[in-house]
Formats: C-alpha cells, sequence, structure tokens
C-alpha cells in the first residue's frame, strides 16, 4: 500500500483533517492568519458533498456552524483573535446548549486588531473563559503541520463525544510553516460520532441524561423529532427555567462531563523530565524551540526536562503533580504572551517548585538561544 506523503502547510493539513473526521460544513470570515483553511475548504467541501458559506461576519459564521450541527452535520469555523472576540457569544451559546462544533484559532499578537501577520499565543485565557459563565470547553494545541492534521481529527472527535466546542488553538508559525507530512490510510483513523437517541426511546427529553454520564444522546433536526433549543438555563425537556434547582442540575452536568473524563481528555508529552532539575512547560509552536534548547542543554551536561501541553483546558494539574516525584526545583513556563498560562502552573505546583516566567509578546517566536539564556539565568539564581 503505497504511503501518502505531502508538503503540506499548517493550514492545509487542519482542513485534511477536518475531511478525513467527517466535516461536512464550514463557516466563516477571512481574517489572516487563519484565510487559507476557509478557501481550502470553499474549494474541497463540495468535491465530498459538503457545504461552505462565507458568512458576514465572524458573529453570523459562528450560528452558521450550530445551525449545520443541530442538523447533524459536523461543522467548523477558523479565525483568529478579533474574529474569535465576536464569536465568543454564540460560544456560549453552543456550550450550553451543547452543540458539537470545532473552532480553530491561529492565534496574532493583539490586543484589537494587533499584528495580522505576526505569531502570538496570547488567547489563552481567552479561550477558556471567553464567553461568559460557567461553562465546558476543551482546547487542544499542536506544534508540528502533522500535528495539525491528527488534533482537527481529535478536536471532531472530542467535540462529537462529549457535545461541546472544542477549539484549535494554533498560532501564525505552525498555520503557515511547510512541512514533509506522511498521512495515514483513512481506514486507520479511528472517527467518533455523536450519541444518538435509541429506537427504544419514545418521549424524547433533548437535555435528559438517559444514560447517567453527563453526555446526552442527540437528535438531528429535520429527522422528524422536534425539540426545542434555548440559550437560557433550561430543564430536561429544552423548556427555559430560572428554578434554582433546575439551574444547578445542569450546569453541574455540563461541567461533570468534562471533569469526569480528563484522563480521556488530557494528553502532554513529557521529555528528559525523570532525572531534570529544571523542566520548561509549554504548548504549540513554541516547544518546538524548547525541545531544541533541551536537547543542546542536556549536551552540556544540564538536567533539564521539557513538559508539552498538547491539552491547554482542561488543564493537565496531574502532569504538575508528576514532577513532584521526581528531583525537579524549577519550572519555566514558556509562551509567546506576557504570562498568562504561569498563573495555573504556579496553581498546581503548590509550592512544590520555583516558577518562572519566559514570555515574548513582540510577534516574533521565541528562539532556543533565548530558552538556553533563561535556564542558565535561573539556574545561577539557585
Amino acid at each position: 500500500m503505497s504511503k501518502k506523503i505531502m508538503l503540506l502547510q499548517g493550514n492545509e493539513a487542519c482542513v485534511e483533517g477536518a475531511l478525513a473526521a467527517g466535516m461536512r460544513f464550514y463557516a466563516g470570515y477571512p481574517i489572516t492568519p487563519s484565510t487559507e483553511i476557509a478557501e481550502i475548504s470553499a474549494e474541497k467541501l463540495p468535491k465530498v458533498g459538503g457545504k461552505f458559506i462565507q458568512m458576514e461576519d465572524e458573529l453570523a459564521s459562528m450560528g452558521a456552524v450550530i445551525g449545520a450541527s443541530l442538523a447533524g452535520l459536523k461543522s467548523m469555523t477558523a479565525t483568529s483573535g478579533p474574529g474569535f472576540s465576536l464569536k465568543q457569544e454564540n460560544i456560549g451559546f453552543a456550550c450550553l446548549t451543547e452543540v458539537p462544533c470545532v473552532v480553530v484559532n491561529v492565534q496574532r499578537g493583539g490586543p484589537s486588531t494587533g499584528l495580522p501577520t505576526l505569531p502570538a499565543q496570547g488567547d489563552v485565557m481567552q479561550t477558556r473563559w471567553g464567553t461568559h459563565g460557567d461553562h465546558p470547553i476543551i482546547v487542544i494545541s499542536p506544534f508540528s503541520v502533522r500535528e495539525v492534521y491528527d488534533m482537527t481529527i481529535r478536536a471532531f472527535n472530542l467535540s462529537e463525544k462529549y457535545r461541546v466546542p472544542c477549539i484549535l488553538l494554533m498560532d501564525e508559525v505552525v498555520a503557515h510553516m511547510r512541512e514533509r507530512v506522511e498521512l495515514p490510510e483513512k481506514s486507520s483513523i479511528d472517527i467518533i460520532n455523536r450519541k444518538k437517541i435509541k429506537p427504544t426511546i419514545l418521549d424524547y427529553k433533548p437535555y435528559m441524561d438517559y444514560d447517567g454520564d453527563c453526555i446526552l444522546p442527540m437528535a438531528n433536526f429535520g429527522e422528524g423529532i422536534p425539540y426545542h433549543v434555548t440559550g437560557l438555563i433550561h430543564d430536561i425537556s429544552g423548556s427555559p427555567s430560572s428554578d434554582q434547582k433546575v439551574t444547578k442540575t445542569l450546569l453541574n452536568r455540563l461541567m461533570s462531563k468534562i471533569y469526569n473524563n480528563v484522563a480521556d481528555i488530557i494528553e502532554y508529552e513529557k521529555i528528559y523530565t525523570e532525572d531534570a532539575e529544571t523542566v520548561i512547560v509549554t504548548f504549540g509552536t513554541t516547544a518546538r524551540s524548547v525541545l531544541r534548547a533541551v536537547c543542546l542543554l542536556r549536551q552540556e551536561g544540564l538536567k533539564i526536562g521539557l513538559l508539552r501541553l498538547k491539552t491547554i483546558w482542561p488543564f493537565a494539574h496531574m502532569a504538575i503533580k508528576e514532577l513532584t516525584q521526581t528531583p525537579v526545583k524549577n519550572l519555566i513556563v514558556a509562551e509567546m504572551n506576557y504570562g498568562q498560562l504561569m498563573e495555573t502552573v504556579k496553581a498546581s505546583a503548590e509550592g512544590a517548585f520555583s516558577v518562572y516566567g519566559l514570555n515574548k509578546y513582540n510577534g516574533e517566536l521565541i528562539t532556543p538561544q533565548e530558552v538556553i539564556d533563561k535556564v542558565k539565568e535561573v539556574a545561577e539564581r539557585a
């Protein structure tokens, strides 16, 4: 069987992964540096019986994605900073109504219009708390073109499995770099589809926990089973309610379906952490520079390790806890922002380590040399 080897840009790999996962609807609005995702989707979706639509703005495109998903199509949109801000209202709607969808955020410098063609990782906290109220969300972050492909598939699988928006948090570097990629045979890819209602259910309640796992079966609009969807707090029938018990029960279930399944959702990679005295915590394309720096520092005899977060939210608290069983004394959190993830890492560490930030927010990638310099600076402080 011949291998499928391609030279792919990150944004191209995103579309390839989405199509392999079963994406059949895309709605969006062009914005650098994510525009290629829309352009390629517009070209390729009609060839597989899918639909592409360019909406008048990002808020409307998020609404179209929700509508298509309710009708049974695996749906995706892609954007960057300002557009991601505009999508937040409808992302919150999707969280509360439990509509599966994938949102790709190719980060660029901000705030406001910011740096349209330059990379950043400044949307970390926005992905978690961008929409108001307590809500479930899953956020994953790739660091290579092949991983963009794999994680786009995983984003659809997680979204469908848990009926929650899943955000693929990229940045301009991985979106626009090109790498040789060997794609797997589609027959080898695990595809997850949303839980459907059983034929034995005669009086369907769209928000009833039939199986007791907090994950609800879903009927598609247009298939003969009408039900009510609202952005208001709702009871099991989908009808609005302000009852305190209904509110608490609904929100507890929404959060529990994520936090009861963190072992399935959270992924991370540890490299050279068994004997490390300093571990660098990072994610996305920054991890590429960190990995190079770690290898160079190891050649100098320094005991340095890497903890790469593949899942950003829910946060991998257990990964930090695991480091307490090693000789680690220091953690360095490397990210292309002013310091968004560091406080979460500190909270997880609970005083077990000294925690330092390596931050860069001028539209340039953190370099391996900057990582090396920071490690040596921390070593001098010890």
